[in-house]
């Protein structure tokens, strides 16, 4: 087995969401998850078959974040995976509807930050065994960083 660490491209003023699913109806489903959720955002989705004709399966309303989803899915090479790249939307506001959708195993990842896939692959194929997500902390917030994210959540809409 062999274990690599694949770089994922997340255009600027996007979020992605990167998960495992089972079902060839898996890239209508999120299509309509995210059209009848939040309409107002731009979005790509892609999804990688693991049986037939093993095909990448794509839909969104933003071709441009279609082919970044189905190019970070060429890379990780795995099948059953699935990519969202959001614009004008976050993942908080379709993650519950998107985990309750019946096709979708387990999500790896919902970040605007940087996000390494790591891969490993045998003599059968690939498979997603984790992500890194982000960078690791600096340390531990202090009260004055406490009231900048309070004001933070209030600025975007949140009551705390």
């Amino acid at each position: 087995m062999e274990l690599k660490a694949v770089s994922i491209n997340i255009p600027p003023d996007c979020n992605i969401i990167l998960g495992q699913t089972h079902f060839i109806k898996t890239a209508e489903d999120l299509y309509e998850i995210i059209a009848t959720t939040v309409p107002h955002a731009q979005y790509g989705i892609a999804f990688t078959e693991a049986s037939g004709p093993c095909l990448i399966r794509t839909e969104g309303n933003n071709s441009g974040l279609t082919d970044v989803c189905v190019k970070n899915l060429q890379d990780i090479g795995a099948g059953h995976v699935f990519c969202i790249l959001l614009k004008g939307a976050f993942p908080i506001n379709i993650l519950n509807q998107i985990k309750n959708c019946p096709e979708v195993c387990s999500i790896f990842c919902a970040t605007a930050n940087p996000v390494e896939v790591i891969v490993a692959e045998t003599s059968s194929g690939r498979g997603i065994t984790g992500v890194i997500d982000g960078f690791p902390p600096r340390g531990v917030e202090t009260p004055g960083d406490k009231a900048q994210r309070k004001e933070f959540l209030r600025k975007i809409g949140y009551k705390l």
